[in-house]
């Protein structure tokens, strides 16, 4: 049996998208990329704010068609999306036959069988565990990323409770994933061929404290780092009130981990923060920010902000404006609130328009792009370090050869790219290169190889 699998929202689910295959392929599975193949489906749900809500909703009604009709066998939710609403999906969508929670993955192979076994349309047998239940790694996982990439999620859940995020609620507290098990897959994503590992969680930084009574984000990065592979590790949702000189110390020290933190803000106003329930101050961020550059000078920090938040004034975000004028984050993304049901900040007074939120989210990129191109620019001259991509065949030329390349700055599928032209050999997908900046393209590099790389 041929199975069709799709992964919606982030990168953790991603992870958990890859163990569950890994589960069904040891079992003897197949899959498929072709819905007209396959005669099982299996979808993992992302359910944090309204778009990726409805993009999962979509997408199950669209194989509950297929369900129906009989051209599958089997229709599988799993994922947040499954957890928050498992009785609205079960009355709205009948075609679903079993309903996964997030804490019970590992039970999709019984899942589709029994489905199979049992060979009725609409009678459900759905799957929930405790969502604080220890969590778990050491998988076998199926590399769904081309190979070259992968994420290690080192914790499940959070314990910060901001009052905009349901995610507390759905995948519950904060748990650690023993060290040991992380180990065990995280060797095998290099023995699988994989070079660059981000590590992962909801928050990376307080990692270890529930298990070992305090922060081991560095011991556990100083232990990746002696498996033979890997050539870069990135952390990424480092929250800015727990990064700490011990973290600082072992990226400083520690050369495979890329000098490039992501570290959410959200807002720039006090006041904004505090109705938020995010525990910093935007004092306190331009503080963390400017160590982090003394300390590691050559450091990309990525940040995320989220405009409209409800009861956020002109006053607020003009103080936003103002703090990401100052601080010229290399790297920013601005979503707009979304009000999500079950959080605090739903039920807040003053909730801001969608034209609001819009027009101040566009406000916020502009001044970005003009800080981002100006930093393009500044890389002229400068040599970095690359991993390739892949080649562009239609941009090759007498002159040479072109590939898609990122630098050290730049995470898979959020940040940008180099481009290299004029290549005189050719290069294989996965080597890492020394490139001379040459041009710029707004958000990209564009470059020429230099005489050394290495594999």
């Amino acid at each position: 049996m041929k199975i069709f699998f799709v992964s919606l929202g982030c990168d953790k689910n991603r992870v958990d998208t890859e163990v569950m295959l890994g589960m069904l392929q040891a079992r003897g599975y197949s899959f498929t990329d072709d819905e007209d193949e396959a005669k099982a489906a299996v979808v993992n749900t992302c359910c944090f704010i309204n778009d990726a809500k409805q993009e999962s909703i979509d997408t199950i009604l669209e194989l509950s068609e297929r369900r129906k009709d009989g051209r599958l066998q089997a229709l599988i939710v799993t994922g947040c999306l499954g957890q928050r609403y498992q009785d609205e999906i079960q009355k709205e969508i009948p075609e679903v036959d079993a309903i996964l929670g997030v804490t019970s993955m590992d039970k999709v192979v019984d899942a589709i069988e029994a489905t199979v076994k049992r060979n009725k349309l609409f009678s459900h047998e759905n799957y929930f565990e405790d969502i604080d239940k220890p969590a778990k790694g050491g998988y076998k996982r199926v590399i769904t990323t081309g190979g070259l990439f992968d994420y290690l999620k080192i914790a499940e859940g959070c314990d910060k409770h901001c009052t905009y995020c349901i995610i507390p609620k759905v995948r519950g507290r904060y748990r650690s994933i023993p060290i040991d098990e992380l180990l065990i897959e995280a060797e095998d994503l290099a023995e699988g061929g994989v070079t660059e590992l981000l590590v992962v969680a909801q928050e990376t930084t307080i990692y270890g404290t529930d298990l070992y009574g305090r922060k081991m984000l560095p011991e556990l990065l100083r232990k990746l780092c002696k498996i033979e592979g890997f050539k870069w590790i990135r952390v990424l949702y480092c929250y800015p009130e727990e990064i700490d000189d011990e973290l600082i110390k072992v990226m400083k020290e520690e050369p495979k981990i890329c000098h490039y933190l992501d570290i959410p803000i959200q807002s720039g106003s006090d006041r904004i923060l505090k109705l938020m329930g995010r525990r910093t101050s935007s004092a306190e961020i331009r503080a963390l920010v400017s160590h982090l550059r003394e300390e590691i000078p050559d450091i990309c920090i990525r940040t995320t902000l989220i405009s409209g938040f409800p009861g956020e004034t002109a006053e607020d975000h003009k103080q936003t404006e103002e703090l990401v004028s100052d601080l010229r984050f290399d790297r920013l993304g601005v979503f707009t609130y979304s009000q999500e049901e079950d959080t605090p900040a739903a039920t807040m007074p003053d909730q801001v328009t969608e034209r609001v939120k819009n027009t101040r989210r566009n406000k916020l990129m502009r001044i970005q792009q003009k800080i981002a191109f100006e930093a393009a620019e500044d890389m002229v001259g400068k040599t970095v370090r690359a991993v390739v991509e892949g080649r562009i065949t239609d941009a090759d030329d007498d002159d040479g050869l072109s590939y898609v390349a990122r630098t050290y700055k730049d995470a898979p599928d959020i940040d940008g790219y180099l481009f290299i032209t004029g290549v005189q050999r050719e290069l294989m997908t996965g080597d890492y290169v020394d490139v001379l900046i040459t041009g710029s393209n707004e958000y990209d590099l564009i470059g020429e190889l230099k005489d050394e790389f290495t594999k």
